[in-house]
């Protein structure tokens, strides 16, 4: 037996049957479910699973039975080329899938609602979260999110409140992950790639900073909310710099299908080379001292891509 840990494309989802009553007659806490199913994920991620199970592309499903409480869950296991694949949309309703100027504008907001609610609500209750972003929020719960915000239904907040932790901070990865283009678009993806290349400090900090200032408004403003919010609370959550950048570099940079063909060849040149360096963009904003968008507005030093 090897070995081997879910990656981070695999889905999850699950099913819960009601809460039952103690023996006391009293009822259990509402959120023993989303307790029970922590423990469960936490569970799924040290078990050793059988190769065939991660090979396959069929659900695995099992069930988990704790305190009188059982949970039926089924799994499978996407390649992580797969995982990163960004999905065109040509609908311009709801906001997933729709260009994020076209949200800003039908919202008159500077950043998307869904953006603001889901970082508000991680912020509230989940900053402290070990492994906030990394570990995966149950499918079905994301894909009701993604229900409701697409909806704009009045239930919303309500929803948020009540719903595990992961799984807003998975929704908001989705939102940036369905997006018809990058955040960090396709047309500046090219740039990006030769800027975090430069081996001299100077040249490196004028290209990059040049790159944010050449972005469209809607994208740059959300791009440094983001970039504020996930570099908070380091040493409480184990989410190091590197760690954030792992996970959301490939969402914010991955180009679109038709721009990626210009870029990679196969699988093994997504994980070589291109998401390496994705890595290292969002590293290096991270690990730089804060960016004002009004500050970047003010400087008005040219800075030519052509590197």
């Amino acid at each position: 037996m090897t070995d081997v840990l879910p990656q981070p494309g695999c889905s999850s989802k699950a099913g819960r049957e009601p809460l039952e009553l103690e023996e006391s007659g009293s009822e259990r806490p509402r959120n023993t479910g989303a307790r029970l199913w922590g423990r469960v994920r936490n569970k799924l991620l040290r078990n050793k699973l059988d190769p065939q199970t991660v090979e396959t592309k069929n659900w695995h499903t099992d069930v988990i039975e704790m305190n009188g409480i059982k949970v039926e869950f089924s799994m499978k296991f996407t390649s992580r080329d797969m995982s990163l694949k960004r999905t065109p949309s040509k609908k311009q309703t709801g906001v997933f899938g729709v260009k994020i100027s076209v949200v800003t504008k039908r919202e008159r907001s500077k950043v998307p609602y869904i953006v603001r609610q889901c970082v508000e609500e991680v912020e509230k209750r989940g900053i402290e979260e070990v492994g906030i972003y990394r570990i995966s929020g149950v499918a079905t719960d994301i894909q009701a999110l993604k229900a409701v915000f697409d909806a704009n239904n009045k239930d919303i907040l309500l929803m948020l409140s009540d719903m595990d932790i992961n799984a807003i901070a998975g929704t908001l990865k989705l939102y940036f992950r369905e997006l018809p283009e990058p955040l960090l678009t396709d047309r500046l993806y090219p740039a990006f790639m030769e800027g975090i290349a430069l081996s001299d400090p100077a040249a490196k900090e004028n290209c990059m900073m040049h790159l944010l200032r050449s972005l469209p408004d809607p994208n740059l403003i959300t791009f440094l909310f983001l970039l504020e919010h996930v570099a908070e609370k380091e040493p409480i959550n184990k989410m190091s710099l590197h760690n954030l950048a792992t996970v959301f570099g490939p969402t914010l940079l991955r180009p679109s299908e038709v721009e990626s063909k210009a870029h990679v060849t196969s699988a093994a040149d997504i994980w070589s080379h291109d998401v390496m360096a994705q890595v290292q963009v969002l590293l290096y904003y991270l690990q730089h001292p804060p960016i004002s968008f009004a500050e970047l507005k003010r400087n008005t030093l040219y800075f030519s891509t052509d590197v």
